[in-house]
């Protein structure tokens, strides 16, 4: 874990990493704004990466849309999703029923929550 990441565990963080002039990111911010309404104990933000490119530092997104889900400041999910509402309900139902473990996932998750964490989400909420 990155050590600037928030370090409460009671916080759920679901980012959107979308890019401006991507069709498919577009149609997707009412879904998941709907999910923001349907889960208002998480918080989510809506990131544009070439917006936010020194924060994204190494970390390259090829596909949209991408999400990031941490609780605390442990990623449990970095990858892209089908643009559906009823899959992305499914996944953070999941992830929220399961405890916190190990993701299998990158070292620069953490890295990346972490710089997310401290210079954007909280200026990205939707």
């Amino acid at each position: 874990m990155d050590s600037t990441a928030p370090r409460d565990h009671d916080t759920w963080w679901v980012a959107c990493l979308c890019a401006a002039w991507c069709g498919v990111c577009r149609e997707w911010l009412p879904l998941f704004t709907a999910q923001a309404r349907a889960f208002p104990h998480m918080k989510f933000a809506w990131v544009d990466v070439e917006d936010e490119d020194e924060a994204m530092g190494d970390v390259d997104i090829e596909t949209f849309p991408t999400l990031l889900v941490a609780r605390g400041g442990d990623v449990l999910f970095l990858g892209p999703i089908p643009p559906s509402a009823t899959q992305f309900a499914r996944m953070l139902a999941t992830l929220e029923a399961q405890p916190l473990r190990a993701t299998g996932l990158p070292p620069e998750a953490g890295a990346l929550f972490g710089r997310l964490a401290r210079d954007v989400l909280p200026h990205a909420l939707v």
